[in-house]
């Protein structure tokens, strides 16, 4: 492939996560996983007209998501199986968020926010990303789905990388519905969790913890990582959480979460982190994905120890998982300078 066909391709890929998009929302993975079935019957039966379904088909056959065969009949593969509701990896929750019209409608905008340094959800939208999840119900909805789908894949990562043996409570700072703070949790039959999240977002998650048979073991704590945080927790998880903000947020975030650590504490910061010139483009272009949608910025590991430094706290070991995401584990420079010993928060 020459360079210009290569620049085809990236010129009209967008057509291609589309048309994944609307194949995941309609369901047609879940619907082939029974087997090859013609376009006409999978019509019928996702509510779709019969022979735009079949033009859909055809072309993600193409290029390897589904097969078409003789009789205009379509069978999954292994990678249009990554589609199906029941896959552990959810990627149909994933490409429904990110396929979303209010997702799009922002991207549409990156050469605004390129011009101007500003952030394009607001100025399509008139309102922060936050805000606008907090008004739809909907969109909230596929973010939160997309956000465990993303959990779950690192999560095994995340608990191989630290041993959490010696703890009795891990906090999970900005947790959503819990998803790491349960892998944690399942593999560490003795610790006890606090979830601590935005109140509204940890009333939702008592049915995901009682699921998955933990909700006797965690607390749930309604509150702002820009106010403060639960105090004495063993360890703190913040996965995903300092991506999303500007450098002063951040520091924010991090003095919160130094000023309730005691001096033997831990904190996990799960985030991707920049690789050199010319690697790491799904780090790079979520980077470009902070600056359309939430406003913040992916760092690399120097950004973040200044980060962390200027919180007093410093990082103690950097490991890579499977995925673009470095598990961070920082500690406190000197406890004198943070305040008093706070109480343990398993208590």
């Amino acid at each position: 492939m020459d360079a210009s066909d290569r620049m085809r391709g990236l010129i009209f890929g967008f057509r291609q996560s589309q048309a994944v998009h609307v194949a995941a929302e309609l369901g047609v993975a879940d619907r082939l996983a029974a087997g090859p079935v013609t376009a006409g019957a999978v019509a019928d039966e996702i509510g779709a007209d019969p022979d735009a379904l079949r033009r859909l088909l055809r072309a993600l056959a193409s290029i390897g998501v589904f097969e078409e065969r003789p009789g205009d009949v379509f069978a999954t593969t292994d990678l249009g199986r990554t589609l199906e509701s029941r896959h552990p990896d959810r990627l149909r929750a994933v490409s429904a968020n990110t396929g979303s019209w209010y997702f799009w409608d922002a991207w549409g905008q990156l050469e605004h926010s390129v011009r101007t340094g500003e952030n394009a959800f607001e100025s399509v939208h008139g309102v922060s990303v936050w805000e606008y999840r907090a008004r739809h119900v909907e969109a909230a909805t596929r973010f939160d789905a997309a956000m465990l789908a993303q959990t779950l894949r690192l999560a095994r990562d995340v608990v191989s990388a630290y041993d959490f043996s010696a703890c009795r409570a891990v906090v999970d700072v900005g947790g959503g519905h819990g998803a790491l703070l349960s892998a944690v949790l399942d593999a560490y039959p003795g610790v006890a969790g606090v979830l601590y999240d935005l109140p509204h977002v940890v009333e939702t998650a008592k049915p995901a913890l009682a699921e998955r048979g933990i909700a006797d073991r965690v607390r749930l704590e309604g509150g702002s990582f820009f106010d403060g945080v639960p105090v004495g927790g063993d360890a703190y998880l913040l996965k995903s959480v300092l991506h999303d903000w500007e450098d002063d947020e951040c520091v924010r975030i991090l003095r919160a979460c130094a000023a309730a650590m005691r001096d033997d504490a831990a904190l996990l910061v799960v985030e991707r982190a920049l690789g050199g010139p010319n690697e790491e483009p799904e780090t790079k272009f979520s980077d470009l994905n902070m600056l359309v949608l939430p406003g913040g910025r992916e760092r690399s590991i120097d950004e973040f120890d200044a980060l962390l430094a200027a919180a007093g706290l410093a990082i103690s070991s950097v490991t890579a998982t499977s995925t673009a995401f470095r598990v961070i584990v920082a500690v406190r420079q000197s406890s004198s300078r943070l305040g008093e010993r706070p109480t343990d928060a398993a208590e």
